[in-house]
C-alpha cells in the first residue's frame, strides 16, 4: 500500500518513485510522487491514461519526452501538462539522473499500478526492461484500464485478445495485483 514517502525501486529499469501524497491522503484527487530515472534509462512502452491528467516539473537533470510521436528534452524547472488520452513516454537519455516532480490526477489506482510492476520487476518476473509477459499483462491491464492503456494494438483489439488469453493466465496461477506487492 503507498503511503508518505514510501519509495520503491524498480530494479530492472532503474526508476525510482516516492510517494509525496496518495490517493488516500487526498481523498482520490491527486497522487503526487518524485521519481528518479537512472542515466540513460530505456524509452518505456508508449500508452496513455484515459481518465487521467499528469503533470511533470524537472527538478534536475532532463527528460526526453515522446507525445504522439514527436521527442522534445526538457530540462530543470520546466514543466509538462499531458492532458488523458494523449500518447506519451519519457525516460532520461542522458549521462546523469533526473529528478522529476509527477502529479496524477484524479489519482484512481495509479500507485497499485506502479506497485505491482515493480514488484514484479525486483522479483525478475519481466524482461529486462520492466515488462511483464504477455499472460501477466493481460490481467494487469484488465486490472489497470482506468488509468494506463498501450497505444498499440488498438483498445479494441487489446481487449479481444486479452478475453481469450484472461482464463489462461488464472488458469496458470497468474493474478492482476499481489498483495504482497501493495503492503
Amino acid at each position: 500500500m503507498a503511503y508518505k514517502n514510501k519509495t520503491i525501486q524498480n530494479s530492472s529499469t532503474g526508476q525510482n518513485i516516492r510517494f509525496l501524497q496518495t490517493g488516500k491522503d487526498t481523498n482520490g484527487k491527486l497522487l503526487e510522487m518524485e521519481t528518479i530515472f537512472s542515466a540513460y534509462s530505456k524509452e518505456p512502452l508508449a500508452h496513455y491514461h484515459p481518465y487521467q491528467i499528469e503533470d511533470f516539473t524537472v527538478l534536475s537533470g532532463e527528460l526526453t519526452v515522446r507525445i504522439d510521436g514527436h521527442l522534445t528534452v526538457m530540462k530543470e524547472g520546466q514543466q509538462l501538462h499531458i492532458p488523458a488520452r494523449k500518447i506519451h513516454a519519457m525516460w532520461n537519455n542522458s549521462a546523469s539522473k533526473t529528478v522529476v516532480n509527477w502529479k496524477v490526477r484524479p489519482a484512481m489506482d495509479t500507485e497499485h499500478l506502479l506497485e505491482t510492476v515493480t514488484g514484479l520487476a525486483n522479483e525478475g518476473k519481466t524482461d529486462k526492461d520492466g515488462v511483464p509477459n504477455i499472460l501477466q499483462g493481460t490481467l494487469m491491464a484488465n486490472k489497470y484500464a482506468n488509468v494506463y492503456r498501450l497505444s498499440k494494438p488498438s483498445f479494441l483489439v487489446q481487449k479481444i485478445l486479452f478475453i481469450l488469453l484472461t482464463p489462461l493466465a488464472y488458469l496458470l496461477g497468474y493474478r492482476p495485483t499481489y498483495k504482497k506487492f501493495l503492503d
